[in-house]
């Protein structure tokens, strides 16, 4: 056994070497993404200074109160540094307020209050922001879970100045002198209940000159003022000339004394901001070095790396930790004070593809009691929040807790009770919600009556809720033939084939059809909305992600499947903007990609590159998720090919980036491409580890010559999720001709419900 275990210590050491002298934080760039505006998405992201999935996150703004666009890479001044949450600018943020230094004379005005900066003069790093603004001040911010650190260190013989703004609705301050703080609480964002407050308190290590409160409707101030409620409330504190001011910050949905709880047991042992700043390092150098990657360039190591941190974002921790500590939280769907855990900010539209899959492999822990919570959420409401934000939006469409339900099930997360979840999603899927078409089923009856949703001026995106729907049901059947219960099979298993209904043989496409079964006329392939959802027919065509076989049968076959879907990467970028009426940026980042019909800048699509491998040649995988990768993907301020949408856009990268795909979660395989480094070590929670092997990988050695799972050939284009979760070691042997013979027997081939 011995020399076994040292030869086991060997292949391990490199790795251990390596990550104890990397500090993987510093291939992060939160800048990634920012260069966005509304009409054109290189990710829609912010500079989020935070930990891992926490409550709160901080960012500098550059954009005016209420401003989805808080953070744009071409802007030339900063206007405050701001307590966020915001999950996509399309929804907007909550909770927030913000802070501003200033010099000279008191300025309040948000407009006026902006500095001018440059990025030369930015350090942006998940543990760490700073910024020196051209008049002299130097602004720094570094997170705790629930709070953050932050210092502004004024230029000496100006009089200093720090302005606490308190956004857009109702807000509450009390500054106290003596003991040097500001506390109070704001209430804004779209989504939150009518009583929803985030508490705050502040606590500051230099005596205040002067003091008081302001309003930001009208800009006037009432020096002397100890406290302000109202719309818009906020304070303003006068430093001495040339002072280094700290100041720490914390706070709760729950109670002013929670906040208070929440900033002495995360911040109160740290003097320094150097202090928290080491502290959130480490946290997320553990946390990056969970996936370490070996061999590849330096740039790719900082696309995964600034990719993995976004990955790690989102869903936020909404529960925090009462005086024994245990986990409690403030409901945004009740407004009631539950014992538990509770996440928030994630639209599953997006997410199930990719990131709720890499989660199942790094977090199970978080993800069982992730599960429990949307059970616990829809107890709450009625409903499944399947985008939060952070209480029910109903955005987009679909019902995909279940699919997050039936892959926790299917990778081993037991948590939470399955009956229960198929009781919870029956109700979802037979009946309409009380808002948007993520929000029970829009069309219910048509779609257990007819096979499919008609279009009508009710119902618009009819076929791409049918074929989401299709899918959704497949996971309940799933589920529910995992634990035997007839009743539920049953009761889904004609509705997942739905999908073959909304399929015009005549064209080759998936269409829309009207209530009288025909099909919606002037049918044309590049013509976006109408009967599908940001996309075409062109993009929704594939999704059916539970029976690829069966979408292979109705296009005719195998050959004419991977013909069509040749054409769909390499035919030209035209589009017509449909029932849309202009260019939304989707249909820009699709064309700027040029990639055919490929639109990876929004989710439909994102699996398509892998449906080769359910048609025999696993090669053509190989080859196109490795130019993908490398065309549309990389570490600066136009890092993403369209909204990176709460760390879908970068779990997709990952996952993919380490040589697998989750085609169709719900189940407990992830489809084999090609990884873009020499070797992959990821290390479970269980503490054991899965390395993946490329030998001889390289830019253009991206085709599997052959692989070995623990030492023994291996042929199959897939792996089983407890392969990974068990540890071991896959090996890959690249070059840089396709091997035609590997992984293209029927039995290599990924799940589909026809076989």
């Amino acid at each position: 056994m011995k020399p076994k275990f040292l030869s086991f210590l060997c292949l391990l050491l490199p790795s251990v070497v390596f990550a104890q002298k990397t500090d993987l934080v510093n291939y992060v760039n939160t800048l990634q993404g920012t260069d966005s505006h509304w009409g054109l998405s290189y990710g829609n992201t912010y500079p989020t200074v935070g930990l891992p999935f926490a409550e709160h996150f901080y960012s500098p703004q550059t954009g005016k109160n209420g401003d989805g666009w808080k953070y744009q890479y071409a802007a030339k001044t900063i206007r405050g540094f701001q307590q966020v949450h915001q999950c996509s600018p399309w929804m907007g943020d909550y909770a927030v307020f913000s802070l501003m230094p200033g010099t000279g004379k008191l300025t309040v005005n948000e407009n006026d209050r902006a500095l001018a900066f440059k990025h030369a003069g930015e350090v942006a790093k998940p543990h760490y922001y700073k910024v020196g603004f051209d008049n002299g001040i130097v602004a720094e911010v570094s997170p705790a879970e629930r709070g953050a650190h932050m210092r502004f260190s004024y230029p000496s013989g100006q009089d200093a100045y720090l302005v606490l703004d308190g956004y857009t609705k109702a807000s509450e301050v009390k500054i106290d002198p003596k003991a040097r703080t500001i506390s109070g609480w704001v209430h804004n964002g779209t989504f939150i209940p009518k009583d929803f407050k985030n508490y705050f308190v502040m606590v500051f290590d230099q005596p205040f000159e002067a003091f008081g409160t302001w309003e930001n409707r009208k800009n006037t101030t009432n020096a002397g003022q100890l406290s302000a409620t109202g719309d818009g409330a906020g304070a303003y504190l006068k430093f001495k000339k040339g002072a280094k001011v700290l100041v720490k910050l914390a706070s709760s949905y729950i109670s002013p004394e929670q906040a208070q709880l929440n900033l002495d047991r995360e911040l109160g042992k740290f003097k320094t901001i150097e202090q928290t700043k080491k502290t959130a390092a480490d946290t997320w150098n553990k946390q990056l070095g969970r996936v370490l990657v070996e061999g590849g360039t330096e740039a790719e190591k900082a696309t995964f790396y600034s990719c993995l941190f976004r990955a790690n974002l989102f869903s936020r921790k909404f529960y925090e930790l009462n005086s024994e500590n245990k986990p409690y939280y403030y409901s945004p769907y009740d407004s009631k004070i539950h014992d538990g855990y509770m996440y928030t900010d994630n639209g599953f539209w997006d997410t199930f593809r990719a990131q709720f899959p890499l989660n199942n492999i790094l977090h199970p822990e978080m993800q069982g009691r992730y599960m429990q919570s949307l059970l616990d959420a829809q107890e709450q409401c009625g409903w499944f929040p399947t985008w939060s934000n952070p209480g029910m939006s109903g955005v987009m469409i679909g019902n995909h807790a279940i699919s997050l339900l039936a892959d926790a099930w299917a990778k081993g997360v037991r948590t939470f009770d399955p009956v229960k979840a198929l009781e919870a999603y029956y109700h979802e899927s037979t009946n309409h919600g009380p808002a948007g078409g993520s929000s029970g089923r829009e069309g219910w009856k048509d779609y257990f009556t007819k096979g499919f949703i008609p279009l009508s001026k009710e119902v618009h995106e009819s076929t791409a809720k049918t074929l989401e729907f299709a899918y959704d049901d497949f996971c309940a059947y799933s589920l529910a033939k995992s634990i035997g219960n007839k009743y539920y099979m049953d009761v889904y298993a004609k509705q997942m084939f739905n999908y073959v209904n909304v399929f015009d043989p005549a064209v080759g496409f998936m269409r829309g059809r009207l209530a009288s079964g025909e099909w919606v006329p002037d049918f044309d392939p590049i013509e976006w909305g109408g009967a599908f959802v940001e996309g075409n027919s062109w993009q929704y065509s594939w999704s059916v992600f539970h029976d690829v076989n069966g979408l292979i049968a109705l296009m005719g076959g195998e050959d004419k499947f991977v013909a069509k879907l040749d054409t769909f990467f390499t035919t030209n970028s035209k589009f017509k903007v449909g029932s849309y009426k202009q260019e939304i940026h989707e249909m820009t980042e699709m064309v700027i990609a040029n990639m055919g019909q490929y639109a990876h800048g929004n989710q439909p699509v994102q699996h398509a590159a892998y449906l080769y491998s359910y048609a025999g040649e696993p090669w053509k995988t190989q080859q196109r998720v490795r130019i993908i990768m490398d065309k549309l993907y990389n570490a600066t301020e136009k890092g993403y090919p369209g909204d990176e949408d709460q760390g879908q856009m970068s779990s997709w990268y990952v996952i993919s980036a380490m040589g697998l795909y989750s085609v169709c979660p719900g189940t407990d395989q992830y489809v084999i491409g090609s990884p873009v480094f020499r070797k992959t070590t990821i290390t479970l929670e269980n503490g054991k580890q899965f390395v993946i092997n490329a030998e001889n990988n390289s830019k253009e050695n991206v085709y599997i010559q052959s692989a070995t799972l623990n030492g023994k050939p291996y042929d199959l284009n897939w792996i089983k999720h407890a392969d990974i979760a068990n540890g071991g070691v896959l090996s890959f042997k690249m070059g840089n001709t396709p091997n035609n013979q590997w992984g293209i027997g029927k039995d290599d081939r990924p799940f589909s419900v026809s076989r």
